[in-house]
C-alpha cells in the first residue's frame, strides 16, 4: 500500500454496518520530520504547522460527529488535532497552535 492509498474495509455486525479507513502514515511522518529538519516553518505571518494525514482527520469527525466542514470552519477543531501530543510525528513547526 502506498503512502497516499486509502483503504476501505466494510463490516456487518448484527445488521450494523461500519466502514473502517485506513492508511499507511509512515511516509507522511517522515516528509513532516524532513519539513522540520530543513527549517521549512513557514513565515512568522504564515507557520507550516503539520502534515496530517485525511484519515487522522476522518477519525476525528468521527469521533466528535461532526462533518469535515464543520472541522475545517472550526479553529477549535484543527487546534485541537495539531496541539494532540498522538500527532507528534506529523507537526513540521512545533509551536503551540
Amino acid at each position: 500500500m502506498d503512502a497516499l492509498d486509502i483503504g476501505t474495509k466494510f463490516h456487518m455486525r448484527d445488521g450494523d454496518l461500519t466502514v473502517e479507513r485506513f492508511q499507511d502514515c509512515t511516509a507522511i511522518a517522515e516528509h513532516a520530520k524532513a519539513l522540520h529538519k530543513a527549517g521549512e516553518h513557514g513565515s512568522s505571518d504564515f507557520k507550516h504547522a503539520a502534515k496530517i494525514p485525511f484519515v487522522m482527520i476522518e477519525a476525528y469527525c468521527n469521533r466528535l460527529n461532526i462533518t469535515f466542514a464543520e472541522c475545517m470552519q472550526n479553529k477549535v477543531h484543527m487546534r485541537t488535532i495539531l496541539n494532540d501530543p498522538a500527532n507528534a510525528d506529523f507537526r513540521i513547526w512545533k509551536g503551540r497552535v
